[in-house]
């Protein structure tokens, strides 16, 4: 018996949005890819070709809303093509032959719409096929989906024109002027210079550390519906520009408030703790970043630790082989604060 189709959706599982005039239809397409997402690292200013034409699109008024699942029609011709190519033709046969012919998706936003989605890859994000045989009363449905899919954001910035406009390398420290930031998706972060740490702590002795505060901002202005990360990690660095690491990939940061910020392994080596990262929240109301950081400072002082310049990182990983839930990754959120603004604050007793 013949199958007849009814309709064909694409459907979008997003996370998150960030843009400006959410209040306003906001366009978004998908495109069939013309070659595959290989099994290799790709960057944010990696980009591979698609179809010009998309084979779904439609808008979206998200509101106040900061996740959805939209769903878009997709185009009567392609419906048709694939539709014809489950029945009859080989490329259903295996999933081989399925990427040869469908290689994956490119999802686009419309210029001028000044905003961006996070996309979930899984299987809520894919092709929804429905489709009955003569007498039926109901639908059956045909999941094509992206649950065991490659993926990576491709992003075109044009810094021309803007403080960053010198930010050319990857892994290399700028001095941009009194603004900072960080921009998630182009990977820029905070690199700070921790020697203060060394010149101020050379001048105590004899002394007891009651609390010492992290602190970012007041950032500066940024529209209401702009989003800024929902906390930050302090990563070790050096000269290299780059995330420190342990014998077993794990990266080195400032561990929590009241945390062992070193241990003695089974070796009975004292090496540093990465189990417990410290995470520097924002607040709303005074639109600052802040964690206490008392104990990496005793830490310190007491010559646990070697003092590392921090990277400011926008979310958190643990290691390079573990980046899937990186929120840094999947959005386009930011913050600039005036240099002058990011500040330790120390209150200690001296012992009698």
């Amino acid at each position: 018996m013949d199958a007849i189709l009814d309709s064909i959706h694409f459907d979008l599982n997003i996370l998150s949005v960030d843009g400006a005039n959410l209040d306003e239809p906001k366009y978004f397409s998908i495109h069939k890819l013309t070659e595959p997402i290989l099994d290799t690292l790709y960057y944010n200013f990696d980009e591979l070709s698609y179809e010009a034409s998309p084979f779904s699109s439609g808008e979206i008024v998200f509101g106040e809303a900061t996740d959805s699942l939209a769903s878009f029609q997709v185009e009567e011709p392609f419906a048709e093509e694939i539709f014809s190519k489950m029945k009859t033709g080989v490329e259903f046969n295996d999933l081989f032959s399925f990427r040869d012919y469908f290689p994956g998706i490119a999802v686009k936003a419309r210029k001028g719409d000044n905003s961006s989605i996070g996309v979930g890859v899984g299987s809520s994000t894919g092709l929804k096929i429905y489709y009955h045989y003569d007498g039926d009363t109901t639908s059956t449905l045909y999941n094509i989906t992206t649950a065991s899919s490659r993926s990576f954001n491709g992003v075109k910035s044009d810094r021309s024109g803007t403080p960053t406009s010198s930010v050319t390398e990857t892994k290399t420290a700028y001095n941009i002027g009194p603004l900072v930031g960080i921009k998630s998706n182009l990977g820029m972060v905070i690199k700070l210079d921790t020697s203060p740490f060394d010149e101020f702590l050379d001048t105590l002795s004899g002394v007891t550390f009651n609390q010492v505060l992290l602190e970012l901002g007041e950032i500066e202005p940024f529209a209401d519906e702009q989003s800024q990360p929902t906390y930050l990690s302090i990563y070790f660095t050096d000269n290299t520009n780059d995330f420190l690491e342990n014998s077993s990939g794990n990266y080195y940061t400032v561990q929590a408030e009241g945390q062992p910020q070193v241990f003695t392994n089974e070796n009975g080596d004292q090496t540093l703790n990465v189990n417990a990262p410290a995470r520097v929240f924002y607040d709303t109301e005074s639109k600052q970043y802040s964690e206490l950081i008392t104990s990496h400072v005793n830490a310190l002082f007491r010559g646990d630790l070697t003092r590392k310049d921090w990277l400011i990182y926008g979310g958190y990983i643990s290691g390079k082989l573990n980046t899937s839930s990186d929120p840094f990754r999947k959005s386009l959120s930011q913050f600039v604060v005036n240099n002058n603004k990011i500040k330790v604050k120390v209150i200690y007793s001296r012992s009698r």
